[in-house]
């Protein structure tokens, strides 16, 4: 025995016999009996708005909708609209006592609303548990998550999980400090290298909402640049949210908002900061406590009061594509919540996507750049190393390096580090004409033609059509070509070519964030390249068809993002900062690079997608799953009249133990694929007809039931 009840044993009869009598006596003294834990049996219930509106996260979409519960009279101060609750679920109409429904497992769920009168007519169950008072979930944030769901044909409970954290009571019980008052506005500072940028940071100081597709200048000012947009909307007193696509860029951005505001005036929002922390930052964001945010990917939610200014840094960059369901975009997020809170919006990068081309030219956004002289100020000399320089060049067919780009590092060896680089292993090119490398399309949707693995035989990778006779329309070529490219330990041969210069690499195994301005080598895959102290003195961009083939409607686009984005590290010309590209000169992304011209291939770009009736323009949505599944779904949803359905056709077999991007089928699985494809203006009724159908073919049993799965996805990244 403890010695606690050795104590009250040895206290004397009369101890107990008092404690007895005080029980007994509080017993016959309540007039209701004692509720029964999360069921609340007999429990009274609030005497006003007794019923709770909840959204449980089910996550599926035949239950994407509120469901009614009793409130208990002990959970009616903290019941309040935004909390996060416990609920039974499942118990169904059987199980009732007392009038109140019992049973069901427990399930979290977040309090909607408190209404007088439920809208359903039986029993209800009572909440089971108010698990914090925090009202997580205002009205806003409510509005846009299902805005966004319907936007992308999901549930509402799957973007609650992306928009808000999960919960952590130490931070939960964090007092925090008032707003700190609004700052003076910015000195222009380097914006004014851009023909309209002061006036843009005077619009945002003075309270407007100007919105902006900003082609940024090469250089590392772009996270200044950014950290003054943000003091001009603050010292309106309003507040702003930044998303960049990766931690090392929010760690940019963040350091230049800290030398801008000064330390404690924003919060950061990224994934790696552990749960405590995380959910504190954005504790502190909903509480008021500061007025702007940075983050990754899932800051696009972040609950931002008075909301002023939204801005997507690279907005091409395929981190903004959230990886779950529904798979929400960063930037189309952002537009939703610039024009639902008519706040200022700015797309900003050093390239220009096609999606951000459509913007300007619809008129919804204008167009913020610096002038052509600027740019060739601040830009670096481009070269290219094209298929003929290739087979005259003896040692480029015995060396890693063409003789151009060996001569060009070994001369900016002398002032500084050399980036090299390089693409994954695993980039597939697509088919295009030996002659005039224009890509080989389907001449019925003008999808990428492929080469069947089993028997060769050429196939639209849209639609599935066999093309027997394709023949090039630009030069009447009969020759396809096509090119698998990797890294080919980049590093080790020109750690042999180059004996005496250290060689550094980045790439998924392990980033480097910076290195050092003395001579060395840095190999890096794209999207890895660290920063050099002073810059680069020049930069390598080897086996450029890899990437420009890849069947994708995006290859072009990605390639010249992916180049820009390694180009810019590079000194100015007028420092003697140069690229080598080794890629046909005549194609359109090279061309772009060479002008530093991304904006122009934008605009072009948009224009024939427009001419074929792909996206931006037109909206796409993708069905995948096992074909019997893809076959029904497509029988059973009503599309708009004027949907077009291009296939279905196979997907590749994922191999067991590869890594799976998003939308590939699962390991070992023999899955196919169909577009659906309506005109502009079309957009909403094509996913409220793929949401209607996929939440009926779940109500039935299948996907989320035990049937076979089918993944429905709206405005794919990756359409072939």
């Amino acid at each position: 025995m403890s010695s606690e009840n050795e104590q009250v044993g040895g206290g004397g009869d009369g101890a107990s016999h008092e404690q007895l009598a005080l029980i007994r006596e509080s017993v016959r003294k309540a007039e209701v009996p004692r509720a029964k834990p999360r069921t609340w049996r007999g429990a009274a219930l609030a005497k006003e708005l007794p019923v709770a509106r909840v959204l449980v996260d089910k996550g599926v979409l035949h239950l994407d909708r509120y469901f009614d519960y009793a409130v208990p009279e002990e959970l009616d101060a903290d019941a309040q609209p935004g909390v996060r609750v416990r609920v039974r679920f499942g118990a169904g109409t059987r199980n009732v006592r007392d009038g109140r429904r019992e049973g069901g497992g427990l399930i979290d769920g977040f309090l909607v609303e408190r209404v007088a009168e439920a809208d359903y007519q039986g029993p209800l169950a009572a909440l089971a548990q108010v698990v914090s008072p925090e009202p997580v979930l205002d009205p806003e944030l409510l509005a846009l998550t299902r805005a966004v769901a319907d936007r992308y044909a999901g549930s509402l409970a799957d973007v609650l999980q992306l928009a808000v954290p999960p919960r952590h009571g130490k931070a939960e019980a964090r007092t925090f400090p008032a707003a700190p008052p609004p700052p003076g506005p910015p000195e222009p500072g380097s914006w004014t290298r851009y023909e309209r940028g002061p006036r843009f940071l005077d619009a945002l100081a003075s309270g407007g909402a100007p919105r902006a597709v900003w082609t940024a200048l090469p250089g590392p000012e772009w996270a200044g640049e950014i950290a003054r947009a943000v003091r001009a909307v603050l010292a309106s007193g309003r507040g702003a949210l930044v998303v960049v696509p990766t931690v090392r860029l929010a760690a940019r951005v963040d350091q230049a908002l800290a030398e801008e505001l000064g330390p404690g005036q924003h919060a950061l929002l990224t994934a790696d900061a552990g749960q405590q922390r995380r959910y504190s930052e954005w504790l502190a964001v909903r509480r008021g406590a500061v007025r702007a945010v940075v983050g990754t990917r899932a800051a696009m939610f972040a609950p931002v009061r008075d909301l002023g200014l939204v801005v997507v840094w690279d907005d091409g960059d395929a981190h903004h594509s959230d990886d779950h369901a529904p798979f929400p975009h960063v930037r189309e997020v952002l537009e939703l919540r610039a024009s639902r809170d008519n706040c200022a919006f700015l797309a900003g990068g050093w390239n220009c996507t096609v999606e951000a081309a459509q913007l300007v030219r619809t008129g919804w956004a204008g167009a913020l750049a610096a002038p052509r002289d600027e740019v060739r100020r601040t830009a670096p000399l481009v070269r290219t190393v094209g298929d003929r320089d290739l087979a005259r060049d003896e040692a480029a067919r015995a060396a890693r390096l063409p003789s151009v780009a060996w001569q060009l590092a070994r001369d900016a060896l002398r002032e500084g580090p050399v980036l090299v680089q390089v693409p994954r292993r695993g980039y597939v090119p697509r088919l295009s004409c030996q002659r005039c490398r224009e890509p080989a399309r389907c001449r019925h949707c003008a999808g990428p033609l492929q080469a069947r693995e089993a028997t060769g035989v050429l196939a639209c990778g849209w639609c599935g059509r066999e093309e027997s006779g394709w023949h090039c329309p630009e030069c009447g070529s009969f020759r396809l070509r096509a090119q698998v490219v990797g890294a080919r330990r980049t590093a080790e041969e020109l750690g042999r070519a180059f004996p005496a210069v250290p060689v550094r690499t980045s790439g998924r195994e392990h980033v480097l964030d910076t290195v050092p301005g003395t001579p060395a080598l840095v190999v890096s895959t794209p999207g890895a390249e660290p920063v050099a102290e002073g810059g680069y003195a020049a930069a390598l961009l080897l086996d450029g068809w890899a990437m420009l083939g890849r069947p994708d409607l995006r290859a072009g686009e990605e390639a010249l993002r992916r180049w820009i984005g390694a180009a810019a590290l590079v000194r100015p010309q007028s420092a003697g900062g140069a690229v080598v590209v080794v890629a046909e000169p005549t194609l359109r992304p090279v061309q772009a690079l060479v002008r530093w011209d991304p904006v122009g291939h934008a605009v072009r770009e948009l224009g024939e997608r427009a001419e074929l009736g792909f996206p931006p323009v037109s909206r796409m949505a993708a069905v995948a799953g096992p074909g019997e599944a893809v076959a029904e779904f497509l029988g059973a949803v009503e599309l708009p009249p004027e949907a077009e359905v291009l296939g279905p056709v196979p997907m590749p077999v994922t191999a067991p133990g590869r890594a799976r991007r998003p939308g590939d089928p699962p390991p070992g699985e023999q899955w196919e694929r169909a577009l659906v494809r309506v005109p502009p203006g079309r957009g909403a009724a094509l996913t409220a007809a793929l949401k209607t159908a996929q939440a009926a073919r779940m109500a039935r049993g299948g996907g989320g039931g035990g049937g076979p799965a089918v993944r429905v996805r709206v405005d794919p990244p990756d359409i072939g």
